[in-house]
């Protein structure tokens, strides 16, 4: 299988995304992400900067805990049913 920097697999299988997608990449993908956005204060939404931003520079940025904003987003994501 190719790699892709987000992956939305077959059938029944969950969301993934790598730790190089993008912000704007993860939110456009799976729109359930932009609540952990917004719940962890972050205004990534319609930012210009986030089509640049990985999770780990907008943590970064935002002076957040880079291992538990990846585990929110994953959660939010693999919870998404796949299309």
């Amino acid at each position: 299988m190719q790699h892709v920097r987000f992956q939305a697999w077959a059938s029944g299988m969950k969301r993934k995304f790598s730790d190089d997608a993008t912000m704007d990449e993860i939110m456009h993908r799976s729109p359930a992400a932009i609540r952990v956005v917004l719940q962890h204060g972050m205004l990534c939404v319609g930012c210009p900067i986030a089509s640049f931003h990985t999770v780990s520079d907008a943590a970064r940025e935002h002076d957040l805990n880079e291992e538990q904003l990846g585990r929110d987003l994953r959660a939010a994501i693999e919870s998404t049913k796949p299309d």
